[in-house]
């Protein structure tokens, strides 16, 4: 079940499929993923930013900006990757029925993780204009965000992809976004600088791979080349393709037993 996996490029055409029924829906898709982010932007920027000194060199609405690109995208890639996909797996067989034209499981699962982190991309772009539009982008290093933003998709969407592969209902999920999302977006550095926590909680967020999201979006975003770049890639590329590869055997593991 947990053998290597066998995808060919028939994938592109369950992520075009997932596509072409988000498009009819596309712009009040985006505002959906655009206005609970801003909220918060707005909301905890310019109302608690009033009453604090500037926030690692940047005013506190710059600093939140960047954060928010980030947990917006881990949230959109999730989302699509539990609900959405579950839906079409368990609740409306879509797999199913892709799967009787000559489309391995493998490639179903491969579209839907491109097609999480393509839409995770959509979200964290189009956050990235709005904040740019507001004069909180320093400097056209800016757009190396969105390669980050896509590539930290496709890890949030291969993890979503295993908790989908293990839920049996919509409830499940409830679990993950408690234990795990929720989480990460106070220890990750979305909200407030990390070495603000304890020793031992810093070391814990370290492992996270919102962390190293925001470790590279929010100096690029700031006009600043990020340190560590290297590490910080092969830490969110490992999560990606080791989430992905175990997503894939549960999955076949469930449809296919």
């Amino acid at each position: 079940m947990f053998s290597s996996p066998r995808i060919s490029l028939r994938a592109f055409a369950v992520w075009r499929r997932n596509f072409l029924v988000w498009r009819k829906l596309a712009i009040p898709s985006l505002l959906g993923n655009l206005a609970d982010p801003m909220i918060y932007l707005f909301g905890l920027g310019y109302g608690l930013g009033g009453l604090l000194p500037q926030v690692a060199g940047v005013s506190y609405i710059a600093f939140l900006a960047a954060g928010t690109v980030c947990s917006s995208t881990m949230n959109a890639a999730s989302f699509e990757a539990l609900y959405s996909a579950f839906s079409r797996m368990h609740v409306q067989k879509t797999w199913e029925a892709i799967m009787n034209a000559p489309v391995a499981l493998d490639d179903v699962l491969a579209g839907e993780w491109l097609w999480a982190a393509s839409k995770a991309t959509l979200s964290g772009a189009a956050i990235l204009v709005v904040i740019a539009a507001l004069g909180f982008v320093a400097s056209p290093l800016a757009l190396w965000a969105l390669p980050v933003i896509f590539l930290a998709g496709l890890s949030f969407a291969a993890l979503g992809l295993i908790v989908t592969a293990l839920a049996p209902s919509y409830d499940f999920f409830m679990y993950y976004f408690t234990l795990f999302i929720t989480p990460m977006i106070l220890l990750c550095g979305v909200f407030f600088p990390a070495d603000q926590l304890p020793p031992l909680v810093q070391s814990v967020g370290a492992w996270l791979p919102l962390t190293h999201a925001v470790a590279l979006v929010r100096p690029l975003l700031s006009g600043v080349v990020p340190q560590d770049i290297a590490l910080h890639l092969a830490a969110l590329l490992a999560v990606a393709v080791a989430a992905f590869w175990c997503a894939l055997g549960l999955t076949r593991r469930r449809l296919l037993k």
